[in-house]
């Protein structure tokens, strides 16, 4: 991920990507400061209640990554990211002054928390997809560490800032900051001359359709999967941490809002320290060691948190956890951005953030509950356990090789040869390649074409199938239905990559001597035929066909 001899600082060069480096740490400091005040307002009631803050804020990612990453595809990521800002800050300013008159009750401090989460998942995958417009391709693994350590020094600074302040002043004073603090990144946005990539939309295509084709791709995309499962596997260990850290300073080490928020502060220096020890640690042991080591210490840090009586203990304890959480962190981030190619980043990076904050959001509660009925200590030491058992699992589950991958987009397929102009809509349209095959390829050419299906399913195919001629062994046919004729156009203009031309051609490397290719557009005539005898047709006005399972 951080090629040796590239500097951990590297994005920083990048005027844009500095500049909202800076007002992220602000506004990420105004986030851990409202964080510590709305999770100490509730610490008088039940630990469930407590964990419920990192619900609200974490569960409308769950409800609204994927939509948010719709519109970060299909808009102006730019002005997605402005709308979320002022949207959230809104919301804080409302959060202030009812902290202020006192009115504050636990179940409306819970919906302004879920409302400002909305925000988060509205700004999550677009502030994401951004990232390789900012920086170098080469540089994404560094930048990602650089957002890790973004939230971390803020969390080295913001709770212990943060419980300070409830501690002098009250909660509304916290709120107040982190109001002003959207100001920053909102002010960078407007100041952004950001020129726009366009990404037109399918013709006709509906927003759970667009949320289809991004579930569609990652489901195919095996490297991508395999991201996900370390993300699932990681996250309910290491959301223990979290979720029970302020239960772990109040009832455990018999801390205040102030000793709370410093040690939030531990993990954070530690994150930040960790920052100039990760490029060496990652070139030592890879990604897949960099993720079971992680794992490692943090499950070690919650035995010592459930056995510790002493803060300084805890504290030091937590200080490799946060080299830990932004050393796994980072590498997921990494590993995700480098697979996903531009026509559907957003969406893959929803999807990713929807497994990550999903899985901190349903496993909250449930470490709430687990304190509450089996006690604080053995709370920590079931996590501790997940954590270990996913430090084992790497072995079995690593994270595919991201060596040779290439998402830039691949316009290579030649015009399709029609007598006729379809409609967008026209559809659904099926798209036959035939290839000849020598015997003594066969077998390779077959495991070869399992490469193609993933690509033709990532790229729009509804259905795919290999076939072999009966009559004629040599004749290999290929058959993929995709839902209309825009989306096959998309196939062809915007959404296949060079990867997909690399496997398509070391596929038809196999072709038999001095033949090529042969590709069929066919529609879809079971209501009556495409086009009348003679005439051209702009395909419009035929009856609906059935749809793509031949149903009426």
């Amino acid at each position: 991920m951080n090629p040796a001899g590239t500097s951990a600082w590297a994005p920083l060069a990048a005027r844009v990507f500095r500049a909202l480096w800076i007002a992220q740490l602000v506004s990420n400091t105004g986030t851990w400061m409202q964080t510590v005040g709305a999770q100490w307002l509730l610490v008088g009631h039940s630990a469930a209640l407590v964990t419920l803050v990192q619900t609200a804020s974490s569960l409308p990612v769950v409800l609204l990554a994927l939509p948010s990453g719709v519109l970060a595809d299909r808009y102006d990521r730019r002005k997605v990211l402005l709308a979320a800002q002022f949207a959230m800050l809104a919301v804080s300013a409302a959060l202030t002054v009812l902290a202020f008159r006192g009115a504050l009750a636990p179940g409306l401090l819970l919906c302004l928390t879920f409302l400002l989460g909305c925000g988060t998942a509205l700004m999550g995958p677009a502030w994401q997809a951004i990232q390789p417009e900012l920086v170098e391709r080469e540089q994404l693994g560094q930048a990602a560490a650089l957002g890790a350590v973004n939230m971390n020094l803020a969390r080295a600074v913001g709770p212990a800032l943060g419980g300070a302040v409830v501690a002098a002043a009250g909660a509304g004073w916290v709120f107040a900051f982190n109001t002003l603090s959207y100001l920053g990144i909102a002010a960078v946005l407007l100041l952004w001359h950001r020129p726009v990539t366009p990404r037109p939309a399918v013709p006709g295509e509906g927003l759970l359709a667009a949320v289809q084709a991004g579930r569609r791709y990652v489901r195919h995309a095996p490297g991508v999967r395999r991201v996900l499962l370390r993300t699932a596997v990681f996250i309910p260990g290491g959301a223990a941490l979290w979720s029970l850290l302020p239960l772990v300073a109040s009832r455990s080490l018999g801390l205040g809002p102030d000793g709370y928020g410093l040690l939030l502060g531990a993990v954070g220096i530690g994150a930040v320290g960790g920052a100039f020890a990760l490029p060496v640690i990652r070139r030592a042991l890879g990604a897949n060691g960099t993720l079971a080591a992680g794992a490692a210490v943090f499950a070690v840090t919650l035995v010592v948190l459930a056995t510790a009586r002493s803060a300084w203990l805890a504290a030091a304890a937590l200080l490799p956890a946060g080299l830990a959480w932004i050393g796994v962190l980072s590498t997921l981030n990494a590993a995700v951005q480098q697979r996903l190619p531009g026509w559907v980043r957003g969406r893959g990076l929803a999807i990713y953030l929807v497994v990550f904050q999903g899985g901190q959001a349903l496993t909250a509660p449930v470490w709430g509950a687990l304190a509450d009925g089996l006690g604080l200590t053995l709370s920590l030491l079931t996590g501790a356990g997940l954590l270990a058992a996913g430090a084992l699992s790497v072995r079995r589950w690593p994270l595919h090789s991201a060596e040779g991958l290439d998402p830039s987009p691949s316009d290579h397929w030649p015009v399709p040869p029609l007598l006729f102009e379809p409609a967008p809509a026209d559809g659904p349209v099926l798209v036959s390649v035939t290839y000849r095959i020598a015997p003594e390829d066969w077998t390779a050419f077959t495991d070869r074409m399992r490469h193609v299906a993933r690509s033709r399913h990532r790229t729009g195919a509804l259905t795919w199938g290999l076939f072999q001629d009966g009559g004629d062994p040599d004749r290999f046919i290929e058959n993929y239905v995709v839902a209309s004729w825009a989306e096959h156009l998309a196939q062809h203009h915007s959404r296949l990559t060079a990867n997909d031309r690399r496997y398509e051609e070391q596929a038809r490397a196999l072709l038999a001597a001095g033949t090529a290719p042969e590709v069929t557009h066919a529609f879809h005539a079971t209501a009556g035929p495409v086009v009348a005898p003679g005439k051209r047709h702009a395909g419009r006005n035929r009856p609906a066909p059935p749809d793509v399972h031949g149903n009426a």
